[in-house]
C-alpha cells in the first residue's frame, strides 16, 4: 500500500476472442506462474463445450453465472471495545465480480477426476442455472452476513 494518494486501477484489455473484458479478468485470475496460453486454452476450450452441451452463446452463460454468483452482501471483522464484531457490509461491484471469479476457480481447482477444462464448462452451466458448488459458496455468505445483521450498527 502506498503511503500516499491511492493507486490507480489499471485498464485490462478485452479478450481477443470474444472482445470482454470479464473473461480476460477470468483468464487472469486462472493463470498459474505466468501460463497465459494454458489458462486461455482451458478457458476457451470450456467454452466450446457450453456451446455443444447448451446449444448458447458460451459468454452469455459465462456472464450470467457470473452475475448469480456475484454476492450482495458480506461480512468484515470490526473491532469495538476489545471484541471483534462479523459485521455485514454491501459488496462493491468490483469486489462482488473479483469474488465470484475466485469462487469459480477454486470450485473447480478443488473437483478432482476429470479436466480442467470440463470442470470449469459444469461448473459455468451450473452457475448460470442458479446451481452448483460456487453457488453454495455465495448462499453461505449470505446467511452469514443474515446472522450478524444484528451487529449491522456497527458499520462505519
Amino acid at each position: 500500500m502506498p503511503r500516499r494518494g491511492r493507486v490507480p486501477k489499471r485498464d485490462i484489455p478485452p479478450d481477443s476472442i470474444y472482445g470482454s473484458v470479464l473473461l480476460q479478468k477470468f483468464i487472469n485470475k486462472l493463470m498459474i506462474k505466468g501460463k497465459k496460453n494454458l489458462s486461455e486454452n482451458i478457458v476457451y476450450g470450456a467454452f466450446e463445450e457450453i456451446k455443444k452441451i447448451t446449444k448458447k452463446d458460451p459468454l452469455e452463460v459465462f456472464e450470467k453465472a457470473i452475475a448469480n454468483i456475484t454476492p450482495q452482501l458480506e461480512v468484515k471483522a470490526r473491532r469495538v471495545g476489545g471484541a471483534t464484531y462479523q459485521v455485514p457490509v454491501e459488496v462493491p461491484k468490483m469486489r462482488g465480480q473479483s469474488l465470484a471469479i475466485q469462487w469459480i476457480r477454486q470450485v473447480c481447482r478443488d473437483k478432482k477426476g476429470k479436466s480442467m477444462v470440463e470442470n470449469l464448462s459444469a461448473e459455468l452451466i451450473d452457475a448460470s442455472n442458479g446451481a452448483g458448488l460456487a453457488m453454495k459458496l455465495k448462499e453461505d455468505v449470505h446467511k452469514t452476513a443474515d446472522a450478524n445483521k444484528a451487529f449491522a450498527h456497527f458499520r462505519w
